[in-house]
């Protein structure tokens, strides 16, 4: 099971990645198992040395009752103190963002692919949409040709 931030790569320019292990609750791991998790509006931060995403939302578990949690709760993200620092200086010195692109599970461990994301402006996007057009143009006209 594999949930993607689509928007993140129409929205941002991807500089960086990192795979990081994340906080979860019981039930917030069999939500995600069935697929009913959102990264959509999320994003992460660093406090007191402490990375945490923000906004993520994990639907609640049909059979878990008392165990469910708050939807957008903020989780903790699990990453190297020098991982932590180099992506603080980054946010801070840089004016970066820290999106979440991927959630997937590694050996039964839910992993974060959290990206070092700087913002597009709307002729950025509108170029990114363009260069999309030509290479599926391009793709169509050459299965046609062969």
């Amino acid at each position: 099971m594999e949930i993607l931030n689509r928007i993140a790569s129409h929205n941002y320019f991807i500089l960086d990645k990192y795979e990081c292990g994340i906080v979860l609750k019981g039930t917030e791991v069999k939500s995600i198992r069935e697929g009913k998790c959102n990264l959509k509006d999320s994003y992460g931060i660093i406090r007191n040395g402490e990375a945490f995403i923000l906004n993520m939302f994990v639907a609640p578990y049909k059979e878990g009752n008392i165990f469910n949690t708050k939807e957008t709760r903020t989780r903790k993200l699990l990453l190297h103190k020098n991982e932590i620092k180099k992506l603080n200086d980054e946010v801070k010195l840089k004016g970066l963002t820290l999106i979440p692109l991927k959630l997937y599970f590694v050996r039964d461990k839910v992993k974060i692919e959290l990206g070092v994301c700087r913002g597009k402006k709307n002729y950025d996007k509108r170029e990114t949409i363009k260069e999309k057009d030509l290479q599926r143009q391009a793709c169509k006209e050459f299965k046609y040709r062969y």
